[in-house]
């Protein structure tokens, strides 16, 4: 069973509602004082815990795609990446206006200065590049070698939701949570990892 074209159309479009409600959200917030005395930082936040909310989206298609039988669920998965690379920009350019007053030659110094920010700028390029060569001619530029380029987005979901945690300085119960809800899906693609090997090992040793 799969998705058809019209219904693959529709997903899309609604992801792309969903990605501008939430920044027309953000603009609301900001004139209505919602995010209060601390406003920047605040922002900064909910734009990075968006991002990440984007990238559980990703990795929750190809499971969500097996559990339904609709493996056209993975057509919406590059969208919903580009999303959280969005988000991802706008957590940085956050930063960078209101923390480092828009001195961006500032941003090295914070990167060496708090290890956090490393883990923040690594999940960043790597973003980056996933978002630069999530097209077809990339993927036919690059062969087998983009496969392996686009597990690097498991790597991000393990930096990101650290650089998070990291980046509150307390354990506190949503950056707690976004680090749980990233290990159960990597724990789930593990999982599903194993078990290609199991079968697949099986088969060539017979």
């Amino acid at each position: 069973m799969g998705l058809t074209p019209k219904a693959i159309s529709v997903l899309k479009c609604g992801i792309h509602l969903l990605g501008a409600a939430l920044f027309g959200w953000i603009i609301l917030a900001v004139q209505q004082d919602y995010f209060g005395a601390d406003a920047a930082k605040e922002l900064i936040k909910y734009c990075g815990r968006t991002a990440l909310e984007f990238l559980f989206f990703t990795l929750l298609i190809s499971p969500l795609a097996q559990w339904t039988r609709t493996p056209t669920l993975i057509r919406v998965r590059r969208l919903v990446g580009l999303w959280c690379f969005f988000w991802a920009c706008l957590h940085l350019l956050a930063f960078a206006a209101l923390e480092l007053g828009g001195d961006l030659s500032l941003l090295l110094g914070e990167v060496v200065k708090r290890p956090y920010m490393l883990l923040g700028s690594l999940s960043w390029l790597l973003l980056l590049a996933l978002a630069v060569t999530s097209n077809r001619w990339s993927q036919q530029r690059l062969g087998r070698g983009w496969a392996s380029l686009h597990q690097a987005v498991y790597v991000v979901a393990v930096l990101a939701p650290i650089h998070y945690l990291w980046s509150v300085k307390a354990i506190t119960a949503k950056p707690v949570l976004y680090l749980t809800v990233a290990a159960l899906l990597l724990l789930w693609r593990w999982y599903r990892y194993v078990q290609y090997r199991s079968v697949h090992g099986e088969v060539r040793s017979r």
